[in-house]
C-alpha cells in the first residue's frame, strides 16, 4: 500500500472546524478563534487575505508555525437499530472513540514590494479529520477515517488605489487517506465484509479571491476560497467472508472541500486595541453523497446519502498592543455543524461548538517575534433519535479538539 509518506511529513490531520474544514493556519488566526481577515497584517496575510499583502509597510515577512493538537475521545450513548420491523431489533452500543494527538505545521512568506504588486506563499492544511472506532457498531462503518491534506498557496495583490487592493491565489492541493470498516454482510448480518482502502496522494487545482478597502482606523474585507473536490484513488482488499474470498481492486472515492465567502471587519478602537468581526458562509450542501466505487467488483460499491446543510460561522476577535514589546489576542466564536441528524454517522460525529482562544506575541528583536496561542473547540452534546439512516439512536458528547501553537515571526 503507498501512504503518502511526504504528505503525512506535512501534515496531520484534524478535526478543527466544522466537519472536516479547518480555518486555523497560523499563531494570529488561533489566538483571534479564526477572526483574521479584515485585520491580516503579517505573512500569514498571504493566506487569509492576500488583498492586505499591499497595506503592509515594506519588506518581507516570514512565519514558521507549528501546532500541536489533542482531541479527546467522542462518547456515544445509546443504541444501535440492526434490521427492520416495528419495533425494529436494537442492540447497545454505548462506546469512546481513540484520542489522538497530531503536530502541524505552517509556514507563510511575504514578498517586498514591487511597484503596486506583491506576492505572498502559504503552505497550509486546509482540512482534515481523523476518526477510530475499536468496537461495535461504530467499527461497522468507521473502524478508520482519516483524510489528510496540504495545501500550496501562492498569492499576489495589486494596489488599485491609496484605500482599495486585490488579491487572488492559486490553491495546490495533495490529498491522501485510509478508509477501514467491516459492516455485516447485506445478505446475512451474521457475516461480515471488510474494507481496506489506502489511497495515495492526489493533486487537485483551486483558486482564491479577496477585497480589501482602508480608512483611518476602518478596514473591510471580502475573501472566496472556491470548491476543490478531494478525489481519492488507491489500492482497495475486499473481504466477503460469507462467499469466502478475498479481492485486491482499485477504489475511488471523493468528498468535497467547499467553497467558503467571508465577509470582516476590522476596526482600530484606539491606538492600542483593535476589534475583528467575521461572518463566515460555508457551502457544505456540495456534499450530497458518499460514494464509493470499486474496479471490477461493483457489487460491492458504496452509496450513502450526506445532504449537508451550509452554515454560519460567527467570529469576534480583540488584538491589544499592551507594550511595545507585547501584543496578547483574545477571541470567540460560533460554529454551525453542517451534518444533519438523519445522515450523522460514527465516521464524523459533528455538532455545533462554541471556540475560545487567546494568545501572545513578544518582540525579541526589532525584527524577530516569538508567538504563542491557545485554542479551545467545545462540542456541544448532541442526540440522534430513531429514524437516522445508520440506525443511530442515541447521544453522542465529549470531543472537540485542544490547539497549542508556537510561532516564529522574521522581518527582513
Amino acid at each position: 500500500m503507498k501512504r503518502g509518506l511526504l504528505l503525512s511529513a506535512i501534515c496531520a490531520a484534524t478535526l478543527f472546524g466544522a466537519a472536516y474544514k479547518i480555518p486555523e493556519q497560523s499563531v494570529r488566526s488561533i489566538a483571534l478563534s479564526g477572526a483574521y481577515v479584515a485585520g491580516a497584517n503579517d505573512a500569514d496575510a498571504a493566506y487569509f487575505n492576500p488583498a492586505n499583502m499591499s497595506f503592509m509597510d515594506d519588506g518581507q515577512y516570514f512565519e514558521l508555525s507549528f501546532t500541536g493538537a489533542y482531541l479527546p475521545k467522542v462518547k456515544y450513548e445509546g443504541k444501535q437499530v440492526i434490521g427492520s420491523g416495528y419495533p425494529p431489533p436494537e442492540m447497545p452500543a454505548d462506546a469512546k472513540s481513540a484520542s489522538q494527538k497530531f503536530l502541524i505545521p505552517h509556514l507563510h512568506y511575504v514578498s517586498p514590494k514591487f511597484g503596486n504588486v506583491r506576492f505572498g506563499l502559504s503552505v497550509v492544511t486546509p482540512a482534515g479529520f481523523a476518526k477510530k472506532w475499536d468496537r461495535d457498531p461504530q467499527k461497522w462503518s468507521a473502524q478508520e477515517f482519516t483524510l489528510r491534506t496540504a495545501e500550496v498557496n501562492p498569492s499576489i495583490s495589486y494596489q488599485i488605489s491609496p484605500n482599495f487592493s486585490l488579491g487572488a491565489g492559486v490553491r495546490v492541493l495533495f490529498t491522501d487517506g485510509v478508509i477501514r470498516l467491516n459492516p455485516p454482510h447485506p445478505r446475512d448480518n451474521t457475516k461480515r465484509l471488510f474494507y481496506d482502502m489506502d489511497g495515495d496522494i492526489q493533486t487537485r487545482l483551486g483558486f482564491n479571491v479577496a477585497a480589501s478597502y482602508k480608512l483611518p482606523g476602518l478596514t473591510l474585507a471580502a475573501t472566496y476560497r472556491n470548491k476543490i473536490d478531494l478525489k481519492e484513488k488507491g489500492d482497495v482488499t475486499i473481504v466477503d467472508t460469507l462467499a469466502n474470498r478475498t479481492i485486491k481492486t482499485i477504489g475511488h472515492t471523493k468528498v468535497p472541500l467547499p467553497a467558503t465567502l467571508s465577509l470582516a471587519a476590522a476596526v482600530d478602537m484606539n491606538a492600542k486595541a483593535r476589534v475583528e468581526f467575521e461572518y463566515e458562509r460555508t457551502f457544505w450542501s456540495d456534499y450530497e453523497r458518499l460514494v464509493m466505487t470499486f474496479d471490477g467488483a461493483s457489487p460491492y460499491n458504496i452509496d450513502k446519502p450526506k445532504n449537508w446543510d451550509d452554515t454560519n460561522t460567527f467570529r469576534l476577535g480583540l488584538t491589544y498592543k499592551n507594550s511595545d514589546k507585547l501584543t496578547t489576542m483574545y477571541g470567540i466564536a460560533y460554529d454551525e455543524s453542517p451534518v444533519p441528524e438523519r445522515t450523522m454517522g460514527y465516521e464524523l460525529p459533528d455538532s455545533d461548538a462554541l471556540i475560545l482562544s487567546l494568545g501572545a506575541l513578544y518582540k525579541v528583536t526589532q525584527n524577530m517575534t516569538l508567538g504563542i496561542a491557545y485554542l479551545y473547540d467545545h462540542k456541544f452534546q448532541r442526540s440522534v433519535s430513531l429514524g437516522n439512516i445508520n440506525g443511530i439512536d442515541g447521544t453522542f458528547s465529549a470531543g472537540g479538539a485542544h490547539l497549542l501553537n508556537l510561532s516564529f515571526n522574521y522581518r527582513f
